[in-house]
């Protein structure tokens, strides 16, 4: 199998490109010219909004399978850039998606990667969440996100193009963005071990439940959707299981070396909130036999020993966004 990455720069390409490769698959990968990519494989600068630049590599790859990775994917950034995300998440996967229809090598699988947040405004009584429920984003994030998915249901009935459509849950481990909660907790907790902040961890909403699964698993489940995935298929990603991020913060408090206080911090809540999505899982397990296997206690723990050999690297405290 060769592999074309697009966005790989960011925290899920990485480790994508290292589960493909281990796998045997030769894995190509773009980023944008201002980007590194963490791992080793052959890489290409690629802006999605060049549709033209994107035609030309896919000439001269020829991939048997293309993951779609870029994004802008952080939920409060969406609140705070709306058009930059509509851009990058519309514009873009209609530049990806016409490029691949019109591409020389006309049997290209395409892995579009969605959201759980599509779900959005989840009527009473719903969760676990199946692919067949009806989306009613709650956010602008997640809107565009639903787009993406609808434009690529489209393609794949309209051309009789081999797309699927992922919707990945909350994701962490080792490496994320300190905008996301889990990673944001860790880092926290890191610098206040090594003296760089008061003992003090600042947080959002605590009662909002999520499913959380480890990045390491999921990326496994790119590969097994790539692999057995049904083309013009929507799957969900996930855990299963959705716990509240009060339990998320226990856990990573758990194997803090200090005693620490908690203190809700007004800007850290979003200007909407879901209480709940959680979703059901059955249908890429019984498709490709996944499921996850990485414990959330695990997830935590390694995501704070990052941050610690992090800082211990530096020595001081880190920017805001790594």
């Amino acid at each position: 199998m060769k592999a074309l990455i697009i966005g790989a720069a960011g925290f899920v390409g990485g480790y994508l490109i290292r589960e493909l490769s281990s796998a045997g698959w030769e894995v190509h990968a773009t980023c944008l010219p201002n980007e590194n990519i963490s791992e080793s494989c052959p890489s290409y600068p690629l802006d999605i909004l060049k549709k033209e630049n994107i035609s030309a590599l896919l000439d001269k790859i020829s991939p048997d399978i293309v993951y779609h990775l870029a994004a802008q994917s952080s939920v409060s950034v969406s609140w705070k850039k709306p058009q930059l995300t509509a851009e990058i998440n519309v514009v873009g996967s209609i530049n990806v998606l016409e490029a691949l229809r019109e591409a020389k090598k006309q049997d290209i699988r395409t892995v579009l990667i969605g959201s759980g947040e599509e779900y959005g405004y989840i009527r009473e009584g719903a969760c676990p969440l199946s692919e067949s429920e009806p989306l009613n984003p709650g956010n602008i994030y997640a809107a565009t996100k639903a787009c993406q998915g609808m434009l690529g249901e489209i393609y794949a009935r309209a051309y009789k193009m081999d797309i699927i459509m992922v919707r990945a849950f909350n994701h962490s481990g080792p490496a994320q963005s300190n905008i996301f909660v889990i990673s944001d907790f860790c880092r926290q907790i890191a610098e206040i071990e090594k003296g760089l902040r008061e003992p003090v961890i600042s947080v959002g909403n605590l009662s909002a439940k999520r499913d959380f699964t480890d990045v390491r698993d999921v990326v496994r489940a790119y590969r097994l959707l790539g692999e057995k995935g049904k083309n013009g298929t929507v799957y969900n990603v996930g855990r299963g299981r959705a716990v509240d991020i009060q339990f998320i913060l226990d856990t990573a408090l758990s194997f803090a070396k200090c005693d620490i206080e908690v203190k809700q911090d007004p800007s850290r809540m979003r200007a909407s909130d879901i209480p709940l999505i959680e979703p059901d899982v059955s249908r890429i397990f019984g498709d490709t036999g996944w499921k996850a296997e990485i414990t959330m206690e695990q997830t935590v723990e390694d995501t704070l020993n990052y941050w610690r050999e992090k800082l211990m690297s530096y020595g001081t405290s880190l920017g805001k966004e790594q």
